[in-house]
């Protein structure tokens, strides 16, 4: 009952059953050290090409819509199908995908350090066979995370969504360091990129391989000049 006797409805289900797991797991506390990686965007700020917050947010939202950031929830929602269906040989495939599919020596190592940290921490949540990577050097932070997943049981959307808001919150975290941006501004940005990441997590969600590729050049040629630069306070 309320306060003045009326009755109280019910509450709404959960619309996410696996919120709070999902809340924990991409957190910035989660131990996998995405802190130390800046995916090419150091590299941006030295060269003068991200100055302030809207090339920032255009910047993360070119990766999100059509870049690194897309390609990884496709390859997440593949792993997870994979996993789901116990195909090891889509499994290894997908795995051997995502790492070619790096487009430099640095993303190709933040991806792995990323995946092999995440599969690691995540060790609670994860079912018998989660656990054992198809290959001995381990797998890319996407495929990781959809293995993780779908043994868990969580469901692919949720996940999605999930995983693309911590894309997008560790590279406008990293721009707070760089260019520098106020925390304030900071929070403006990732509030503007909620329509996105929910309409790509969609999107990914019902997507296949075939639906893999990458118009983001401007990044992945920052990511191969970072290897170069002078001074860096990042791993890539």
């Amino acid at each position: 009952m309320s306060r003045d006797g009326d009755a109280v409805p019910d509450p709404s289900p959960v619309p996410a059953p696996h919120l709070a797991e999902l809340l924990t797991l991409f957190s910035p506390a989660f131990p996998i050290g995405a802190f130390a990686w800046s995916h090419g965007l150091e590299a941006a700020v030295a060269e003068r090409i991200l100055t302030d917050g809207p090339s920032v947010e255009a910047w993360v939202r070119v990766l999100l819509d059509r870049g690194s950031g897309w390609n990884d929830f496709v390859l997440l929602a593949e792993a997870y199908e994979a996993h789901r269906g116990q195909d090891e040989a889509r499994i290894a495939a997908v795995a051997e995908l995502a790492e070619a599919l790096a487009g430099s020596a640095e993303r190709r190592a933040e991806s792995l350090a990323l995946g092999a940290a995440f599969a690691e921490a995540a060790q609670p949540w994860a079912s018998g066979d989660a656990a054992n990577d198809p290959e001995p050097g381990g797998v890319t932070y996407p495929v990781a995370v959809g293995r993780l997943a779908a043994g868990a049981g969580f469901e692919l959307d949720e996940t999605l969504l999930a995983f693309a808001h911590g894309f997008a919150a560790a590279l406008v975290s990293a721009a707070v360091r760089l260019v520098p941006l106020a925390q304030s501004e900071a929070v403006r940005i990732l509030r503007r990129l909620e329509p996105d990441i929910r309409d790509l997590a969609s999107r990914a969600a019902r997507s296949t391989l075939d639906d893999l590729g990458s118009a983001a050049l401007g990044s992945d040629i920052a990511a191969m000049r970072h290897e170069t630069l002078p001074t860096r306070l990042f791993r890539s």
